[in-house]
């Protein structure tokens, strides 16, 4: 045991951290400033299957509001049941990440939004049917005009889309709330976090998205398996070195949105704290550290962001 933390605390010093010489973590604000009227509009194109090819798939089939904005399966399934070769990240906080998806080949939510919508094997859509169909429909139609000031238009789509996902945070967490010094957390959180710490997760889950700030390889220790398949960095770069390297996911809400990683292979919280340990630190966790680090990440789930708690526009 002692051995585990020298060499852990060896990896902290000499990681690439770029933290603040308070607490790693920050809170998230309990609102962040968006325009409303855009953001209803855009709640609207994400609930919408026409906006796939067949009628049947929307952006939020593989970001379920009641799963942490995440996907519960271990691939989504777009259009005419396609399978695709990834579990959806969670949409919520998405705003704060430096880059979206897995390999980070998007620099903002707009460019994200775009993707799915025209991969063959997601929504299967073409921006000028996409077009077609918005300006065809009365509602979407007199909605741009009063957003937009503007006839509709695949940009604007995207805009609408990215600002509705911009609204999706949850604030007040009890680890947030911990942090503004508004509540105590349980003596397992704490014990939770301050292992979180030691055992080197803080590494690369740290600032206010608890992740989303950095790429990383998963199997820095004891390799874990790659394949052809896998949206990871070398997908963009072709460095075989880049070879299972990831954008760190977010830990907040992580309670709510097995299962876990880039392939949705471990199933239960417990499950994917075991292969971390295993795979980037190391070593096999124990069944207390176990127990603790869960009570902590519990803490991470926040309030159901606030624009999905309003009505929403009615047709």
């Amino acid at each position: 045991m002692k051995m585990k933390y020298t060499l852990l605390f060896i990896l902290l010093i000499g990681g690439a951290l770029h933290l603040s010489a308070d607490e790693p973590i920050q809170p998230i604000p309990k609102t962040i400033p968006y325009d409303h009227k855009k953001a209803e509009l855009g709640r609207l194109l994400f609930m919408d299957p026409m906006l796939s090819s067949d009628g049947t798939v929307s952006c939020h089939s593989c970001h379920d509001f009641d799963h942490g904005g995440a996907d519960p399966r271990p691939v989504s399934i777009g259009v005419h049941g396609k399978p695709g070769n990834v579990n959806a990240p969670t949409v919520f906080n998405s705003y704060f990440n430096f880059r979206q998806f897995w390999n980070g080949r998007a620099k903002d939510l707009k460019d994200q939004a775009n993707g799915p919508l025209h991969n063959p094997v997601e929504m299967d859509m073409i921006p000028k049917e996409i077009e077609t169909y918005i300006s065809k429909n009365g509602y979407y139609n007199r909605l741009f005009r009063e957003v937009f000031h503007s006839e509709p238009s695949y940009p604007k789509a995207l805009e609408a889309i990215a600002e509705f996902e911009k609204a999706l945070i949850t604030p007040n967490c009890r680890f947030d709330r911990y942090m503004r010094g508004e509540i105590e957390l349980s003596a397992m959180e704490k014990k939770g976090y301050r292992l979180f710490k030691t055992l080197g997760c803080i590494t690369c889950h740290n600032g206010i998205n608890v992740g989303g700030n950095s790429y990383q390889k998963f199997g820095l220790i004891f390799p874990y398996v790659w394949r052809a398949e896998n949206p990871d960095r070398y997908a963009i770069t072709h460095d075989p070195k880049d070879k299972n390297v990831y954008k760190v996911p977010t830990l907040r809400n992580i309670a709510l949105t097995a299962p876990y990683f880039h392939d949705g292979s471990a199933k239960s919280l417990e499950e994917s704290l075991r292969k971390m340990g295993h795979h980037n630190l190391g070593f096999e966790l124990e069944e207390e550290e176990i127990t603790a680090l869960k009570a902590f990440l519990n803490a991470l789930t926040g309030e159901k962001p606030a624009i999905l708690r309003e009505g929403g526009r009615k047709r």
